[in-house]
């Protein structure tokens, strides 16, 4: 695996039927920053990348062609966790925005505080304190 210099090496990709309507929920609701934005002809998202922390999550409209449509055309709803430094207020952001919460804030046994929440297409998202990989 090349270095990354502190970049992360891994990002989530996900696809939308509605990827405008993500893009507003996760920025309005959940705190994301839409870094970049591309459209097709159609208006639809073809890409877009989105920010938290130093985190990006990718997204996009369903059904553009290619390898990856192909592959993602039947995909089942995926589940993406986030870094977050105060959970509840996170949390009070994203169920004032009216998103669906399957997990208030829940001090877990290993030390995160967190939540999980659905996004209008089935996707889990999950809120914490929990850095994995970081030392102590």
């Amino acid at each position: 695996m090349a270095p990354s210099g502190g970049l992360p090496t891994v990002f989530p990709a996900l696809v939308y039927d509605d990827a405008r309507a993500a893009i507003r929920m996760l920025t309005t609701a959940l705190g994301f920053t839409a870094e970049a934005v591309y459209e097709g002809e159609d208006g639809s998202v073809v890409h877009a990348e989105l920010s938290c922390g130093n985190g990006r999550v990718m997204l996009g409209s369903k059904g553009h062609g290619g390898a990856f449509a192909e592959a993602m055309a039947s995909a089942g709803p995926a589940a993406v966790y986030v870094v977050v430094e105060d959970v509840d207020a996170h949390h009070a952001r994203a169920a004032g925005h009216g998103v669906e919460i399957l997990m208030p804030p829940t001090d877990q046994d290993y030390g995160s505080r967190d939540y999980t929440a659905r996004d209008a297409e089935g996707n889990v998202w999950s809120f914490g304190t929990y850095a994995p990989g970081a030392s102590g």
